[in-house]
């Protein structure tokens, strides 16, 4: 119970990705707030976990992240929206069905808002790729990428995600030139703050998964490496 003259917090809308193995929690309102979990509860718990993680990028974005602290999330602080069927992807570790909800034309200002989240989604991970050492610690089976490998498999992805966007395919910017992964960033962040109508076609992502799908996997790795980094 909420102490006296103090308001309840709003639940957050989330939506559930369920494939066989594999469930994704991920959160409406901000694109890149996703965890899985072996089930539904597992995978809110997950979510609620990462939002003291997740708030640093709504604060590198400058926005309140909800509720008043990030610390009092737990799984009844969330409303689930919708549910969607998984696939193999799901299973494989990454979210990869289009929520109905995603399918809804964007207003300027959520335009706006979801391009300045996915833009500190960027800022974190190259941040925390920056200050990481070379070599990560190893899984538990010896296994994972080093810190170098993953920025390449990262930038990978963001030139896959382009052509996801309906745009001409960049060739691949080398990690180290600065200016030649800036300017595909600004390619997919103008189109992920157009308005109006959706896709530019059948097989394009609609900008709202388009930016949570790109926001999550910019996260995901900045958080591996966070965890995989040798304590200082």
């Amino acid at each position: 119970m909420s102490p006296p003259g103090r308001r309840r917090a709003r639940p957050t809308a989330v939506y559930l990705e369920s494939g066989t193995k594999r469930v994704f929690a991920c959160a409406v309102d901000w694109p890149g707030w996703a965890r899985a979990g072996k089930g539904e509860e597992a995978a809110l718990e997950a979510l609620a976990t990462y939002a003291s993680r997740y708030a640093s990028v709504a604060a590198e974005a400058g926005m309140a992240f909800p509720p008043a602290s990030a610390g009092s999330f737990d799984v009844g602080s969330f409303d689930v929206v919708e549910r969607v069927p998984g696939s193999a992807t799901t299973d494989f570790g990454a979210p990869g069905a289009v929520p109905s909800l995603d399918r809804r034309p964007l207003a300027a200002a959520e335009a706006d808002r979801q391009v300045a989240l996915v833009a500190a989604a960027w800022a974190l991970f190259d941040r925390v790729a920056a200050g990481a050492p070379a070599e990560l610690r190893k899984g538990p089976r010896g296994g994972g990428r080093d810190r170098d490998a993953i920025v390449e498999h990262v930038r990978s992805a963001e030139v896959a995600y382009v052509r996801k966007l309906g745009l001409r395919s960049p060739a691949k910017p080398d990690p180290a030139d600065a200016e030649a992964v800036a300017a595909m960033r600004i390619a997919v962040l103008d189109a992920l703050g157009a308005t109006g109508s959706e896709a530019p076609s059948e097989t394009a992502w609609p900008r709202r998964y388009a930016a949570r799908r790109i926001a999550w996997h910019a996260l995901d790795h900045a958080w591996e490496i966070e965890d995989r980094s040798p304590p200082a």
